[in-house]
């Protein structure tokens, strides 16, 4: 994608963030289906995710795009195989971020009330975009918590991309 980095310049970038900013969480989003992608180029995406180990991670199929320099070469990965893929790299993620995540619980972390839901305010961490990463779910029958208002959680209990929490 002419984005003029190695792997092994993204490998070095990446340690050396975590080295000079603990606690920092990495956030990537990554292409499946690229044009010209092989099997064995998975596979070293694959490597890649799993040696990273970010903290979010999403991905997406390619899509040929006017305007763009991706547009000039042929779309030769079939569609099922862009999902299969992206579906490989997330099911990696899924286990990755389960683990990340699990180092949070006892852990107290401020978090923005986005909305509430049924029974449940939802909100984010300061590491989390809106509608794509993980989401902290506060019990609204415990308390009451405004949209927009940060509130210091403790966090109780995870799963895979949301976090379960409770107000301190």
């Amino acid at each position: 994608m002419r984005r003029g980095l190695t792997k092994e310049k993204t490998v070095a970038l990446v340690n050396t963030i975590r080295e000079k900013v603990p606690g920092i969480a990495i956030r990537t989003t990554l292409i499946s289906g690229y044009p010209g992608e092989k099997e064995k180029d998975h596979e070293e995406l694959l490597k890649f995710v799993e040696q990273s180990k970010f903290e979010r991670l999403g991905v997406f199929t390619y899509s040929h795009e006017e305007n763009t320099h991706a547009h000039k070469l042929v779309d030769d990965v079939p569609a099922d195989v862009k999902q299969q893929r992206a579906d490989e790299v997330m099911a990696l993620q899924q286990n990755i971020s389960f683990a990340n995540n699990e180092k949070l619980v006892g852990r107290t972390l401020k978090v923005l009330v986005d909305r509430k839901e049924g029974n449940y305010f939802i909100g984010r961490t300061e590491f989390d975009s809106p509608e794509v990463d993980n989401e902290v779910l506060m019990d609204a029958t415990k308390s009451y918590l405004r949209r927009g208002d940060f509130t210091n959680i403790k966090i109780t209990k995870t799963e895979e991309f949301d976090l379960y929490g409770v107000v301190v």
